[in-house]
């Protein structure tokens, strides 16, 4: 369950007590109680929503979802892949210099997915 107040901004997230939203709602009046049954976690590549996007995605936006799911700047990613900078990296992600061959197996291993997603 989520729970936002938006004025002032709260939002709780997990097991939210009945208490506590009729506290909410008596604090701040009006508030949004979302309710979602399905709380499973899934690895965006899996979802649906990914598959249906996945043809137009280029190897430059496959590296950006890769080094953003990792936790990764651009400039650590450069580092990875070795000596690559961060502006190269950028370029990369945007389309305005290709993924090399060599770059895109770096990318494979360091993200243990298959090497197409990069070339």
């Amino acid at each position: 369950m989520q729970v936002v107040v938006k004025t002032p901004h709260i939002k709780l997230e997990g097991e939210v007590t009945d208490d506590l939203v009729d506290y909410l709602r008596q604090r701040f009046g009006e508030i949004e109680v979302i309710e979602d049954d399905d709380e499973e976690l899934v690895e965006v590549t899996e979802s649906d929503w990914y598959r249906s996007i996945k043809p137009t995605m280029s190897p430059g936006e496959n590296m950006r979802v890769y080094r953003e799911l990792h936790g990764m700047t651009q400039a650590e990613l450069g580092a990875k892949l070795g000596a690559f900078t961060r502006q190269n990296v950028s370029n990369m992600e945007n389309g305005h210099r290709p993924v090399s061959k060599a770059a895109a197996k770096r990318l494979a291993e360091l993200f243990d997915v298959s090497v197409e997603k990069f070339i």
